[in-house]
């Protein structure tokens, strides 16, 4: 590096060269970043999505996970996000109240309900509708999640004439709070809840899926926030996470492309 002899700044000197070390790292925590919301049961598929896009773009992504209807609540409110993935009708709704820009939404997953029991619990059978009903029946306490999950849920209940039955053993999960969590602390018996929350939870057996007849499926989509100022780098992931190349990860966390 030179000095210049009329001012004594060194040219050839990056402004990184210029900094104290001690100051250096302020100018990496200033590099622009996307931020955004989601419900949980797309928390963990996304961590790796973001990462992956982290590592080929080189923009960090910082996605928050809530319970998709308090997600839904602080963009509506009109907090401060690039992106916000929810079920999909939810991303329609954002999109009418002008939160979500109009063209922008994107189908990512499919996302299916499962049952799990605790582990050492008895293996109750499934593999039917009317066997499910039955076990339904006989379980001394269900739980489910707030989400759209668990809306279906409770009108299936009421397709089958079983949901006074059953109303005083329901147990809705707290939203953020894995409907799997409770089934592994025995705080339910019976637990119905996205595939890809419950496969990450220990202490517990999942029994599989719900029978074709009566799955549940929600399809999870994102968007780009009206107030973002970094459209096009959220455009950049959307793309990126809804390519062939995120299908891997999608599986992985036991959801399908949508």
């Amino acid at each position: 590096m030179a000095e210049c002899a009329e001012c004594g700044s060194v040219s050839g000197a990056s402004l990184t060269d210029l900094l104290p070390p001690n100051a250096r790292p302020l100018l990496i925590d200033m590099t622009p970043r996307l931020i955004g919301i989601s419900s949980m049961a797309t928390r963990a598929v996304l961590g790796d999505l973001a990462a992956d896009f982290t590592r080929r773009s080189g923009t960090p992504v910082a996605i928050e996970s809530v319970g998709g209807v308090d997600a839904a609540k602080r963009v509506m409110a009109g907090e401060a996000f690039d992106v916000v993935v929810l079920a999909s009708d939810a991303i329609d709704q954002l999109i009418e109240a002008g939160r979500v820009q109009a063209g922008s939404k994107v189908d990512l997953v499919c996302s299916g309900v499962a049952v799990a029991v605790k582990a050492g619990a008895p293996i109750a059978d499934i593999g039917t509708e009317a066997a499910l009903r039955d076990t339904v029946l006989s379980a001394r306490s269900i739980g489910c999640s707030t989400g759209p999950s668990g809306v279906q849920l409770l009108k299936l209940f009421e397709r089958w004439g079983i949901a006074t039955q059953v109303h005083d053993r329901l147990l809705q999960a707290p939203p953020g709070v894995p409907v799997g969590t409770l089934v592994a602390q025995g705080q339910v018996e019976l637990g119905f809840q996205q595939l890809s929350e419950l496969i990450h939870v220990d202490g517990l057996v999942v029994l599989g899926p719900m029978p074709a007849a009566v799955q549940i499926s929600t399809t999870f989509s994102a968007g780009i926030c009206a107030g973002t100022t970094q459209a096009n780098e959220v455009r950049r992931l959307l793309d990126f996470m809804a390519s062939a190349e995120a299908d891997s990860a999608k599986k992985q966390h036991g959801m399908m492309p949508a």
